[in-house]
């Protein structure tokens, strides 16, 4: 069907890219990445890029498309991935769209119009400083003022999004609801097919998530920390990915490196529980539950069928 997209999603280390790859292999595809921080170049082993040999010669795109100390947008991504997804599709094949970032996939299969211009940083760094002076409350009052209903609907800590909020009324004059409702797509532009991917039990979700931060140390995370500390590419929004901020205070001097491994798994964990809080919005993902790792098999079958069920083929 045109413009059809298979979307892998779930949360971080429950198995994406080993089942994307599988399905890939098996449609004759290929893989539009959608997560935030692996379009970062030499952000590799704290972002879980997949390696060379995990890609198992499937072609990924989306990967390593900017600089850490670049400007990246919403809108910036969903131009990229639209194009790889229709080049995908004059070829004829169905993308695999696979990630952690739910904006990122929701945005690509909407392909609406993005609010306000998200490379100007000015606005940001201003409220950012206010957040950073007098604390996230008074950003949030400041939201409150001109835009009561993404006030009330916005946690004050969740900060991005508040400043968002406010970037947008300062460069349109509108809320972003009311930016949002105008620019909205009548419809999508891609039809998804959604399948979700993740342990039935939460605890060996956290398992397989501290098993990865260990394997990551092993892989040389510190050595990639130092380089990109050194290179000045975490003083930007790159920074604020998990796996890289934890261990400054271990390569300053100030912390131990076994309170800073425990701070990122905890930081891990509790990505993971957010991912999992938006994707639990969608009532159209088709969730496929595992207990043990050797139940990979099981979780391939199971997509394979529902796919098929779904005449992708």
């Amino acid at each position: 069907m045109e413009n059809r997209l298979i979307c892998i999603c779930g949360p971080t280390a429950s198995g994406k890219t080993a089942l994307s790859v599988a399905l890939a292999r098996q449609l004759h595809t290929e893989i539009i990445s959608a997560d935030s921080m692996q379009i970062y170049r030499g952000m590799d082993i704290g972002t879980a890029k997949p390696t060379m040999e995990e890609r198992q010669g499937v072609p990924h795109h989306l990967l390593d498309v900017c600089e850490p100390n670049e400007a990246f947008s919403v809108a910036r991504y969903v131009e990229l991935a639209d194009a790889a997804a229709q080049d995908i599709l004059s070829r004829g094949m169905t993308p695999i769209v696979v990630g952690g970032t739910g904006l990122y996939m929701d945005a690509l299969i909407e392909c609406s119009t993005f609010s306000g211009d998200e490379t100007d940083l000015t606005v940001r760094q201003k409220y950012q400083q206010i957040a950073d002076t007098q604390g996230n409350l008074a950003v949030h009052a400041l939201l409150a003022k001109v835009d009561p209903e993404s006030a009330q609907r916005l946690h004050p800590n969740n900060l991005k999004r508040v400043i968002r909020a406010l970037e947008v009324y300062e460069q349109t004059g509108m809320t972003i609801g009311e930016f949002n409702r105008m620019h909205k797509r009548p419809e999508p532009k891609y039809q998804a097919v959604k399948i979700g991917v993740c342990p039935a039990e939460r605890q060996v979700l956290y398992d397989r998530i501290d098993r990865r931060v260990d394997e990551m140390l092993s892989a040389g995370l510190l050595e990639e920390t130092r380089r990109l500390l050194h290179q000045g590419a975490l003083s930007s929004t790159a920074a604020q990915a998990i796996g890289y901020k934890e261990l400054l205070t271990y390569l300053d001097g100030s912390d131990s490196l076994d309170s800073c491994v425990q701070l990122l798994k905890q930081r891990s964990r509790n990505y993971a529980k957010r991912q999992l809080t938006w994707l639990k919005r969608d009532d159209s993902i088709h969730w496929i539950y595992y207990n043990r790792e050797e139940d990979f098999s099981c979780v391939l079958q199971d997509a394979t069928e529902y796919l098929q069920n779904q005449r992708v083929q």
